[in-house]
């Protein structure tokens, strides 16, 4: 990997039941998760995907990219949420630019969209090469 290399864009697709299973796995059983009325009652327009879960689709990706070379920092600002509808799907995109190689180590910068808009805001992972 050199500076400047561009990673193909990956999507993943999230349904409101890998909310529901993701909520389970982390102990998040918080109800904007899950329940579109709660959601709207704060301000939300919806249901929204847990902020972990989309980053931790950033690692998936960074993950396939660099095959699974072991990811030494990743980090993000939640900007943007990612919406779920009730039936049916919504799609997250990652896509990755190398950055910088140095000391053994690759910085990724990554963007994470949905719907065209950025959902995390100076996402970047370093893995060790």
């Amino acid at each position: 990997m050199t500076p400047g290399d561009a990673f193909d864009p990956i999507t993943y697709e999230l349904t409101r039941a890998d909310l529901v299973a993701y909520a389970e796995a982390a102990g998040d059983p918080n109800p904007i998760h899950q329940d579109e009325d709660v959601a709207r009652s704060v301000g939300l327009p919806g249901v929204i995907a847990h902020g972990m879960l989309t980053m931790g689709l950033a690692g998936r990706a960074v993950s396939t990219w660099t095959d699974g070379a072991e990811v030494v920092e990743i980090g993000c600002k939640f900007t943007n949420p990612v919406v779920v509808p009730a039936d049916g799907s919504v799609e997250v995109c990652v896509s990755g630019t190398v950055k910088k190689v140095e000391d053994g180590l690759v910085t990724i910068a990554l963007e994470v969209t949905c719907e065209g808009t950025k959902v995390l805001g100076m996402p970047k992972a370093v893995v060790r090469a």
